[in-house]
Order: structure tokens, then C-alpha cells, then sequence
């Protein structure tokens, strides 16, 4: 059998209260709970599980969590604004490294380098040693 397709079923989670409610959007009827987020996987798993009376590992379960849509925004948002810093930093160590040959190729002491780009002498020494994107 080539490429068989696993189904997935979806696990809504909301909290309410001190627990993660949880339903699974395919199987209307199945219900379950759990204290933590970690844990609603593999709760909602076991409840698909004893309802179809399958393996509880013959099929994916995708966790979407239900919450205030203003602290979803802010979630999403939060997210983001890591992902960009994550991408600024790629940018800066580039640029960085770039500069540094040159001023290097400009005969300039590393010490020199470091002081004009707000590094230490060592990282200097770092990106003159490095090729890649480190």
C-alpha cells in the first residue's frame, strides 16, 4: 500500500475554569478535559481511541486551542514580533561580518573595528574567522 492518508482529527481546547475543555470537531460526542495544554493531545487521543475502538497511534490529532480573540491577537502578535527579531538578528550578524572584512581589508586593528561597530575585539575575532551566517 503506497502513501496511505492517516486521518486527523482536529481537538478544539478552550479553557474553562482551572481545565482545557476539549472537543473533537469530526466526532461530535467526544469530550474530554485536561489541566494543561501539553496534555490535550494525547487526551483527545485516548477519547478518539476508546470511541472508535482504534490504536491510539493509527491516526494524527491536530490541537487547535480556542481562547479570547484579544489575546489571540496578542498571541499571534507576540509570535511575530519573535520571528522578526529572530530575522533582524540574521541581518545584523551579515551586515556585521561585512563590515568587519572591510574594515579589516582597510588595514584597520581589530580593536579599532570592535569600537567602531559596538563589539568586543573578540567578536571581531569571531567574524573574521566565520564564513557563514553564524
Amino acid at each position: 500500500m503506497v502513501g496511505a492518508v492517516r486521518q486527523t482529527y482536529t481537538a478544539l481546547a478552550e479553557r474553562s475554569g482551572s481545565w482545557w475543555t476539549i472537543q473533537v470537531a469530526e466526532l461530535p460526542g467526544v469530550f474530554s478535559q485536561a489541566r494543561r495544554l501539553e496534555r490535550v493531545e494525547y487526551m483527545a487521543r485516548d477519547a478518539i481511541s476508546l470511541l472508535l475502538d482504534i490504536p491510539a497511534d493509527s491516526f494524527d490529532v491536530l490541537v487547535r486551542e480556542v481562547i479570547d480573540p484579544e489575546a489571540d491577537v496578542l498571541v499571534a502578535e507576540a509570535i511575530q514580533a519573535r520571528s522578526d527579531a529572530i530575522e533582524q538578528q540574521r541581518i545584523a550578524r551579515r551586515k556585521s561580518r561585512e563590515a568587519v572584512q572591510t574594515l579589516d581589508r582597510l588595514g584597520l586593528p581589530q580593536r579599532d573595528i570592535g569600537r567602531l561597530l559596538h563589539l568586543s575585539h573578540q567578536r571581531v575575532a569571531q567574524l573574521l574567522a566565520s564564513s557563514g551566517d553564524g
